[in-house]
């Protein structure tokens, strides 16, 4: 089933003599439940597409629909409440409220909507990740490694059409990386999580079900590594 759809998306950053291309005329689908690792060189376009894909920026023309739902036809209302229900995002800087806790970084999308907590998805996702021991502590009295699962916990909260990973291991270790794609591998395997990671690690790459090549704004490679 298809949850994810780009038709012609393209995006344009000023005019004239500063006109740059950061996305032209981009094109694909995913499945639910695929993994795609997006791979490229420096300023090929490939967060800009991450971007437009989580609803974060809007795109000059083109389409984005997540779980057939045309994202960018919604109000900046409506967008943000859209983004905040079915796409989780994980950025290599965490991106933690410094000022809450563990709980509260990882419950604050379903507080921001006003829903109640489920306690056992919210038990099944810390047990997961192993932070039941972290759960009071703020962010800068975590490991960098610790602080990318609470933003893992709190990208899977309102169980997202898909998630989207930003370079999720460049600010870790190898052995904190290792650990970190597991775990995005496992809720992609064992919960049928749609999973899009942007990486410079061929490593990472080769473990998705499909890579795709960005350079100059074009995709110029769409591999699929396990069909």
């Amino acid at each position: 089933m298809e949850i994810l759809r780009i038709e012609n998306l393209t995006k344009v950053y000023g005019k004239g003599d500063t006109k740059v291309v950061a996305l032209d005329n981009v094109s694909f689908t995913v499945k639910k439940g695929e993994f795609i690792a997006i791979i490229g060189p420096s300023g090929s376009g490939k967060s800009t597409l991450l971007h437009l894909l989580g609803g974060v920026d809007r795109p000059t023309s083109g389409k984005v629909f997540v779980d057939h739902t045309d994202i960018y036809a919604l109000n900046e209302t409506k967008l943000a409440i859209f983004r905040r229900r079915q796409i989780g995002l994980i950025y290599q800087f965490y991106n933690l409220i410094p000022v809450l806790t563990v709980e509260e970084n990882m419950k604050l999308p379903l507080l921001l909507d006003g829903h109640k907590v489920n306690p056992q998805h919210f038990q099944n996702i810390v047990r997961t990740l192993q932070l039941e021991n972290r759960l009071n502590h703020l962010p800068n009295q975590l490991s960098g490694g610790q602080q990318q699962r609470v933003s893992i916990g709190r990208a899977l909260m309102n169980n997202p059409a898909i998630m989207l990973a930003d370079e999720p291991t460049g600010n870790l270790d190898s052995k904190n990386s290792k650990e970190i794609i597991d775990l995005l591998k496992m809720f992609n395997k064992t919960y049928n999580q749609t999973l899009i990671i942007i990486t410079h690690d061929e490593k990472i790459a080769l473990q998705a079900d499909r890579i795709l090549s960005i350079q100059d704004g074009r995709i110029m490679s769409d591999e699929v590594i396990r069909p």
